[in-house]
């Protein structure tokens, strides 16, 4: 019997089983986390070799290429973009000497089994919400998608995209590169079962069909619960449309240095009963599902007495919503972990517009910022509330936000429903502080009282809220899961009050700190080294130190003389006067210099652009150095 093709085996009624995760089982099987997947390729074709066969026993009959981030963009951080038909190709290669070899056996695979060239996002957000030109896009996916359409290919998988126009610009080149390739399109969705710039999964599969899309469908996202909900969505939207469902095995997490994921192989193969109910065509895994899922969905498939399973299609106000904002945030489990963290801090608009700042998001999560912060109020003046401008950047930029706030003109009453407020738009990592008293600020007159001091509202979120009361001992239902920073000046002249007040901070249940901008790395030591002569214990609070670009000298007298608890070296000043006109940049290269400094000593970097140059900051963020 000849080899069906592709798209006629998808006619075919029952569903093709495809292959689960590669890149955990590279990571399982000896790969560090931030090698580069793509290469192995070259230096490690026997490790994929036996994930392919590993898949093809379990009964997949779609193996996906190791090929996801092989594109110039991604392969240009290892050094390695002058290889990317090299890696692509011998991807195929490999996957095709497997099903070959196994064929021997089994003469039957070699028509069974397809071979999806797998293509992912560049990694680098096209204008106009980033800087790579549409002209760079389209050259770049035609380099990769071209090297595996030559190679031989069954289909085209354009996978876990977040921006529609990304993946529409993907597409549209394969039509011109492979014409005649069919094209499967995968994109991913927020909790919110959107895409990142708000597409619901209806508008996605509309408007995909119509670029031409042979197979429309979802991946990654959250678990199998949350991919039947898009998936269900997608098929009511185009009831004749060829669909794929690969979702991940739930939320990951770090167990012993390894990333793991909790959904067991039985619960993937109820869900594959679930997504064959649902009209899926292609039924498969991405991140975490490994052989032992893949052979529990093929024998879920292959059993004529098993019926669908009566799971719930949850959808955003369900259980498992909430369930995951009970989990630690990525700020926390980055710092539990020792992984050096980026933030940058973020003033709200003074209008209702946030497009500008979106874009400015996406530039500092495109050049490696880990989290953003948002300031509430920035010296006093007005702006748009943090709460609205943080919620817009996890939900449409998809970072992680750090959420200021300040106990300066809140009463006890307003406090407490402000934070559910904030729990309930999932923003959950807090930086509690004083805040600027108004009378420097736009209304000098606005009331400036407060009822509870910094360390008291540590105390009220940590030990109360997150344990399910207010501060009276009221009920409010389930804990809160808040993650809470507080603010610390290790260059302060008075050293010892400043240790004074942060072990009241510490008492509370801080978890991290902000640290003032720092001028004069050597003091960090001598802060370090006090605070265990005070307390005889060892310092292990983690601190994002506070690195501040300065943009020109008058910029830096002002921070000098005007600034509480920032003194400026005269070697530093100097610079900035010799620098003339490149002033800025100038600011850059000693903002770089101290971050390398302080990389050592302490958790990692809160950058604090000067007058919203926050393309000043993403050059900051190029001296961060990640150990291997």
């Amino acid at each position: 019997m000849a080899k069906l093709p592709f798209l006629e085996r998808l006619q075919q009624g029952e569903p093709l089983l495809a292959d689960g995760a590669m890149g955990t089982l590279l990571h399982q099987r000896g790969a560090a986390m931030n090698a580069c997947f793509d290469s192995l390729n070259l230096t490690a074709p026997a490790v994929l070799r036996k994930i392919h066969r590993d898949y093809i026993e379990a009964g997949a009959r779609l193996i996906k290429t190791n090929t996801f981030g092989a594109n110039r963009f991604k392969l240009a951080d290892y050094g390695l973009a002058g290889k990317v038909a090299e890696i692509n190709r011998a991807s195929v290669e490999i996957a095709r000497a497997v099903i070959s070899e196994m064929a021997q056996d089994d003469p039957t695979l070699a028509d069974k089994v397809y071979i999806a060239g797998s293509v992912g996002p560049l990694g680098a957000w096209i204008r106009p919400y980033g800087h790579v030109k549409r002209e760079e896009a389209r050259a770049v996916f035609a380099e990769q998608i071209g090297a595996l359409a030559g190679a031989g290919i069954d289909v085209l998988l354009l996978e876990t995209f977040s921006d529609h126009a990304e993946i529409m610009e993907a597409l549209d080149v394969a039509r011109e590169v492979a014409p005649g390739l069919p094209v499967i399109c995968q994109m991913t969705f927020t909790q919110d079962n959107r895409t990142l710039l708000g597409y619901t999964p209806a508008r996605v599969a509309h408007e995909l069909r119509r670029a031409g899309a042979d197979v429309v469908g979802v991946n990654c996202s959250a678990g199998p619960s949350q991919i039947a909900a898009v998936l269900q969505d997608m098929r009511q939207a185009q009831p004749t449309m060829l669909l794929s469902a690969m979702p991940n095995a739930g939320f990951p997490s770090a167990v012993g240095g390894r990333v793991m994921y909790p959904a067991t192989a039985d619960y993937f193969g109820d869900y594959a009963l679930t997504f064959k109910a649902m009209g899926a065509n292609i039924i498969g895994g991405c991140c975490g599902p490994t052989p032992a899922h893949i052979a529990a969905m093929n024998a879920a498939l292959a059993d004529p007495f098993r019926s669908v399973p009566a799971i719930q299609v949850v959808d955003n106000d369900t259980d498992e919503s909430e369930a995951a904002a009970d989990r630690p945030t990525s700020l926390f489990q980055r710092l539990q972990e020792g992984r050096f963290t980026v933030t940058v801090e973020i003033a709200p608009p003074r209008s209702i517009s946030v497009e500008k700042l979106l874009r400015s998001a996406r530039l500092l999560r495109d050049a490696g910022a880990d989290v953003l912060d948002v300031a509430d109020t920035p010296a006093a003046r007005m702006r748009m509330s943090p709460w609205a401008v943080a919620h817009v950047i996890q939900s449409q930029v998809g970072m992680e936000t750090v959420l200021h706030f300040p106990t300066r003109g809140r009463n006890l009453l307003r406090i407490q429903g402000d934070l559910l407020a904030a729990h309930a738009l999932d923003l959950r990592n807090l930086f509690v502080t004083m805040g600027d008293p108004t009378k420097i600020g736009d209304y000098p007159d606005a009331m400036d009282e407060y009822d509870i001091v910094p360390s008291k509202l540590i105390e009220l979120i940590k030990q109360k809220m997150n344990n399910g009361v207010d501060m009276a001992g009221n009920g409010i239902g389930r804990p809160t899961a808040f993650t809470v920073g507080c603010a610390l000046n290790m260059f302060a002249d008075d050293v010892d009050r400043e240790i004074r007040v942060l072990r009241n901070k510490l008492a509370a249940g801080a978890d991290f700190a902000l640290g003032q901008a720092v001028f004069k790395p050597e003091r960090i030591e001598y802060f370090l080294e006090r605070f265990e002569q005070i307390t005889g214990e060892t310092f292990r609070l983690p601190v994002l130190m506070g690195i501040m670009p300065l943009y020109s000298v008058r910029h830096a007298a002002f921070l000098h003389h005007e600034v509480p608890g920032i003194n400026i070296p005269d070697a530093i000043m100097k610079r900035m006067e010799d620098a003339g006109d490149d002033a800025a940049q100038e600011g850059v290269r000693i903002a770089q210099e101290l971050l390398q400094r302080v990389q050592s000593l302490c958790a990692g970097a809160y950058i604090i652009p000067a007058f919203g140059h926050y393309d000043l900051a993403a050059e900051v963020i190029a001296a961060v150095t990640v150990p291997d």
